[in-house]
């Protein structure tokens, strides 16, 4: 399917393809009149992509996971671990903020917020 039929049905404009193609997430091979073609299961991939955006996942995490989830012989098992995984960075950067909320907290009113408080 060529690019505007591949928006249009993922919901995604044409330049968010091209882009996802220049990062290698999204593969078409361009026909002899340089029009890209894609497969049909690009609009699946598509969704997934923005579905994983939505979720916190980077483009260059999903880039670097799409291949092993397509590959996984138990592609809900290989999700459930990558899930887990960034839960945990989820609550590593959660206790980061909160520490440094705590250390905002302490320095407010001291009169000078950005002094170091013993």
């Amino acid at each position: 399917m060529r690019i505007g039929e591949l928006a249009a049905q993922a919901g995604i404009t044409k330049d968010a393809i091209r882009f996802y193609e220049k990062l290698g997430l999204v593969t078409g091979r361009r026909l002899s009149n340089g029009y890209r073609d894609f497969p049909p299961g690009t609009v699946i991939w598509l969704h997934y992509i923005r579905t994983a955006q939505t979720l916190g996942f980077s483009l260059a995490e999903i880039a670097r996971h799409g291949e092993e989830l397509r590959d996984a012989p138990n592609a809900a098992e290989a999700l459930s671990a990558l899930f887990k995984e960034k839960i945990q960075v989820i609550d590593a950067r959660m206790a980061e903020l909160a520490a440094l909320r705590a250390d905002l907290e302490v320095r407010v009113g001291t009169g000078c917020p950005l002094q170091a408080t013993d």
